[in-house]
């Protein structure tokens, strides 16, 4: 996770959880002279609009006063979905056997994604089972990891 984020987390965290969500993870897209700062959120009984929105106003008053990120950004606060997106080691131990799509920032072992059974998290590394072969990718080299949903 970069400083930038860190510091997103760590200012934005603390606001989620005291209206009673888990701050499951923080994204800043930048896309050209457009940006999109994502807060996503969760609790047990799940997420619905209203809780958004809740958390929008509280999260958009303490943007404001801290103005974190010097360019303009759109705020989004949304629930992780079925697709959730995995941001740390804790959340991919949650989720040992599902399936996983993850995209990497730089190429390990020839690859750059991956699409597998999620087997287990050891150290600081995720482990996937991709067509019979266990990957233990390094979970500084994940850009983007999302579990892929069953409809059965």
């Amino acid at each position: 996770m970069s400083s930038k984020l860190e510091q997103l987390q760590a200012l934005l965290a603390p606001v989620v959880e005291s209206l009673g969500y888990e701050c499951w993870g923080v994204e800043f897209l930048s896309q050209g002279r457009h940006s999109v700062l994502r807060v996503y959120i969760d609790q047990a009984d799940g997420v619905l609009v209203e809780d958004c929105e809740k958390v929008s106003r509280q999260i958009g008053g303490v943007l404001d006063v801290e103005d974190p990120i010097a360019s303009e950004y759109t705020l989004e606060v949304s629930s992780p979905g079925m697709d959730r997106p995995l941001f740390s080691l804790e959340q991919f131990a949650k989720h040992v056997g599902e399936q996983v799509k993850i995209k990497l920032r730089s190429p390990f072992d020839g690859r750059r994604n991956f699409q597998g059974l999620l087997r287990g998290v050891e150290e600081q590394d995720v482990v996937v089972l991709v067509d019979d072969h266990e990957y233990l990718l390094p979970i500084d080299l994940i850009d983007k990891a999302n579990i892929i949903p069953r409809f059965d």
